[in-house]
């Protein structure tokens, strides 16, 4: 199995749409980010370390000086344990086919590629056994989805390759971009439109905040095919089954996008309302309601309101787009979030000696919560902390037996050290509790899938394998 990563994608016919895309979707990945620009005759990648602005646009504008039409955006966080900056570098997107190299510690420029794929997702390598004997330049499974298209074309990958891919690809012998999603949809693609032309991106946030207009998602099971003058015709290949990712509503995706017909804020108020109404008891009696920034705010608002305790800011973050879940190792997360989360000035004398009720949208690791109970208790010293999660316990043991994680494209692999399980014994909520140092609830299964439905998406809908459900590509 070679381990993802969840990203975005971005494609638009203008560098400078292409560099502002990736930017507002610079909370999806932060280890890398890269471009592609396609010509009628050639293609040139650039690909660098770290967060988008770390290459200036105009840099960029003076290495892409060809007659360019299209441009496609990438941005990665890299996942599995600790990796080189030369390993980094490698496994960022695009990948590509053909090319002369010019190597920099930082950056890699790639001139005149035979064909490029940038990809939001993961794959299992077991699909791939026809490309058993090649040698590839990573460890990334988009490199052998490019190799794939490159033997088969697209239409064979998306009927033979199950997996979770939004992706987009440029090949030097098309004078179309080729963009294509899995059948299942679990990683969220869009479609909008600016000047007159149409465009791609992860998340319809992002081209809303640079002035362009959602149209639709892009379908699940289709590939849809852009000219070079920005305007594109769609084929279905597969009949869509849905089985969307549930984490990417409760925690990745921007409080204000909509995917999948899915408004993430109404989504979000109505996981904080489901709270107040499910663990009233356990509750009613704190003195404030708060969040751990800054997914949750938008349901720890409604949660204050609908069970009558005042809520009240906290905690807050020096950079709001970090996030420790992202970190590559235990030692890093720790590192980001002690670095990274603070309390607010003057809030230690209001909440001094006050039973505080914290929400937060999950728990893989335990990470964060350790540290808001060392902020809450030693420098704050409440009287008494709840955390309060509204997504069910992550990386559990299935009941058939089978431990689970995420192998579609989110940074939880089964293997990973999940604080809802030891060995292959899941821990109770007061087992958990202890661990943390403070109380810790979380909301029920049935109740978070009340709220999907609530969204117009049925459970069977989603995919829920890290909380125990089916894999959606092997019943």
């Amino acid at each position: 199995m070679s381990i993802s990563h969840n990203c975005a994608v971005v494609v638009t016919n203008s560098l400078h749409d292409t560099y502002a895309l990736l930017k507002h979707l610079q909370p999806r990945g932060k280890d890398a980010a890269g471009i592609w620009a396609k010509g009628h005759d050639r293609i040139d990648v650039v690909k660098w370390l770290g967060r988008v602005d770390a290459f200036s646009i105009e840099s960029l504008a003076s290495i892409f000086k060809g007659r360019y039409h299209t441009f496609g955006g990438h941005i990665r966080y890299a996942t599995k344990g600790a990796k080189t900056l030369e390993e980094l570098l490698k496994d960022a997107h695009p990948h590509i086919i053909g090319g002369k190299y010019e190597y920099n510690p930082s950056h890699l420029i790639v001139s005149d590629c035979d064909v490029a794929i940038i990809v939001n997702g993961q794959t299992d390598s077991k699909y791939f056994d026809s490309l058993k004997e090649k040698k590839f330049n990573s460890n990334s499974d988009s490199e052998k989805l490019l190799h794939y298209y490159y033997e088969n074309g697209e239409v064979e990958l998306l009927k033979k390759i199950p997996g979770a891919y939004f992706l987009a690809i440029a090949d030097k012998n098309k004078e179309e971009v080729i963009v294509l999603r899995d059948r299942t949809g679990i990683r969220p693609g869009f479609l909008g439109e600016k000047d007159g032309k149409y465009f791609v991106a992860s998340e319809d946030i992002a081209a809303i905040k640079n002035g362009g207009k959602p149209i639709k998602d892009i379908e699940p099971g289709s590939v849809y095919y852009f000219d070079p003058d920005g305007n594109y015709k769609k084929n279905q290949i597969m009949v869509p089954q849905k089985k969307l990712c549930f984490f990417e509503f409760n925690y990745i995706l921007n409080r204000d996008s909509t995917a999948d017909k899915i408004n993430v804020r109404t989504h979000r108020t109505r996981l904080g309302e489901k709270i107040a109404k499910e663990k009233f008891e356990e509750l009613k009696d704190s003195d404030f309601i708060t969040y751990m920034p800054e997914s949750p705010e938008i349901a720890a608002r409604e949660f204050s309101d609908k069970i009558g305790i005042p809520f009240t800011k906290v905690f807050f973050k020096k950079q709001i787009e970090d996030r420790a879940f992202q970190g590559a190792t235990m030692k890093i997360r720790k590192t980001s979030i002690e670095k990274n989360l603070s309390l607010l000035p003057g809030i230690k004398e209001k909440i001094r000696g006050k039973k505080i009720s914290v929400l937060d949208d999950s728990m893989v690791r335990g990470v964060n919560a350790s540290h808001a109970r060392k902020l809450l208790y030693k420098e704050a010293h409440v009287k008494e902390a709840i955390y309060v999660l509204y997504t069910p316990p992550i990386g559990i043991i299935g009941e058939d037996g089978k431990p689970r994680g995420c192998y579609f494209g989110v940074d939880m692999p089964a293997e990973d050290e999940f604080i809802a399980r030891i060995g292959n014994t899941n821990r109770t909520e007061e087992e958990i509790t202890k661990i943390i140092g403070m109380s810790v609830i979380y909301l029920s299964k049935e109740k978070m899938f009340e709220v999907f439905r609530e969204d117009g998406l049925k459970s069977c809908e989603l995919c829920t394998y890290c909380i125990g459900g089916e894999h959606p590509f092997e019943k």
